[in-house]
């Protein structure tokens, strides 16, 4: 995943990296900025404060877990009158000016964390508002205001508005939908080895370069997922790239189709900055697996499971609460997963503890283990069973001996 930066200061390194589902900001040594009480995570928040808290509320709904109400009143506290979230906002109490950059990316992130919660109504209404009055003429959406429509910004936004309720396919801005706006960014069949990948945006020339974290965030957009996906049954068949036409289901397909291909050799994408070499790219190869999981292609996602379970304690410890949330993700959609047994590692347990203690715990809606065959579940009924008639026994046993005691003495008298 790529790290959140300034529009402003980076905002050639924007064009290519900042996105949606982009981000777990590695923890700064010495953070420039005072970590707010209520904010996830000890890391400088000046890039990725709004993005971090949604994600962390949102894997702690999907486990069950009650957030803390100052964690919700901290992200709710971050919007601004007209609806939009700034990455950051050091002082909330401060209105919002135009030096105020604010973007699509956090503001659907906070969108789908707090639709999610349910405490956060009318912050999740002003917001959908501002997304909708920020739509492209193409259909999309841009890291920026006004700005050209990437794969990943319309991916997040068409994510947020489904939590929200809001009917993405009749959301047309001159005539085009998101969806459109996403099948442009699409590489065609006959793309050779980038066949069915997606690209963040066209370059100067118009041309498409297949982008693993655009890609990754496109299946999910087209499949009208949030960033936590859902696990689905198994499909019939592995992904293929086809001709899609104007179904987003089957352009979905051709992206998981390239995202697995991508992952069979080694399990994992990779990342190559310049001058560097190539390094596995964690945070990725975790959207990869929620997007290919959502589709329900579980088989192509085994081999990046296994690998992430295997590799991601470092970097999860590096990055803090938002890489803790995107292993959620997987855990929590991945057929074969735990969430409680992540690679050994219990990743609510790990989560929670780079927040304010939750409010609640209940029953987890998914742990993300598999449910156990009917076989099994009889035998955990037997089980019970068994326990609650050895006990009855042993009552009546110490019942016995006691009336025969009694009995006895009874009878010395």
């Amino acid at each position: 995943m790529n790290v959140r930066r300034s529009a402003a200061a980076l905002a050639t390194v924007v064009t290519v990296l900042a996105a949606a589902p982009a981000v777990a900001a590695g923890p700064s040594p010495a953070p420039s900025t005072a970590i707010p009480a209520g904010l996830y995570g000890t890391a400088d928040p000046t890039y990725d404060g709004v993005w971090r808290q949604s994600l962390a509320l949102l894997a702690q709904d999907a486990v069950g877990v009650e957030p803390a109400e100052k964690a919700v009143a901290w992200l709710v506290g971050q919007q601004c009158a007209d609806g939009a979230f700034a990455a950051f906002r050091a002082d909330p109490a401060k209105a919002c000016d135009a030096k105020v950059m604010v973007d699509t990316n956090s503001t659907a992130a906070a969108v789908q964390a707090l639709a999610s919660d349910g405490r956060g109504d009318s912050a999740v209404a002003k917001a959908v508002t501002w997304l909708k009055s920020v739509q492209n003429r193409d259909g999309g959406w841009g890291y920026s205001p006004g700005g050209a429509s990437d794969a990943n910004s319309t991916s997040v936004v068409i994510g947020a508005l489904t939590e929200a309720g809001v009917p993405v396919p009749n959301l047309r801005k001159d005539g085009a939908s998101p969806y459109d706006a996403l099948r442009k960014l699409a590489l065609p069949c006959d793309g050779g080895a980038d066949a069915g990948a997606f690209a963040y945006q066209p370059d100067k020339k118009g041309s498409l370069a297949a982008n693993a974290d655009a890609t990754a965030a496109a299946v999910l957009g087209l499949s009208g997922e949030s960033l936590t996906g859902s696990r689905q049954d198994t499909a019939d068949a592995p992904a293929s790239c086809e001709k899609s036409g104007d179904d987003p289901l089957r352009v979905a397909d051709n992206g998981a189709a390239w995202l697995a291909r991508a992952m069979a050799k080694t399990g994992h994408l990779t990342t190559a900055l310049p001058g560097a070499a190539p390094q596995p790219d964690y945070g990725n190869t975790a959207d990869a697996i929620v997007a290919l999981s959502s589709l329900g292609l579980h088989e192509q996602a085994a081999k990046p499971l296994r690998w992430l379970e295997t590799h991601s304690t470092s970097w999860a410890a590096r990055s803090g609460p938002a890489a803790y949330a995107q292993l959620v993700f997987v855990a929590t959609t991945a057929k074969g997963a735990d969430v409680h047994d992540f690679g050994g590692q219990d990743l609510v347990a790990l989560l929670d503890a780079t927040g304010p203690t939750p409010r609640a715990t209940d029953e987890p809606r998914s742990s993300g283990a598999d449910e156990k065959s009917a076989s099994d579940d009889n035998g955990g009924s037997l089980n019970v069973t068994w326990t609650i008639v050895g006990a009855l026994l042993l009552v009546a046993i110490v019942a016995a001996v006691l009336i025969a005691r009694s009995r006895k003495r009874g009878r010395r008298t």
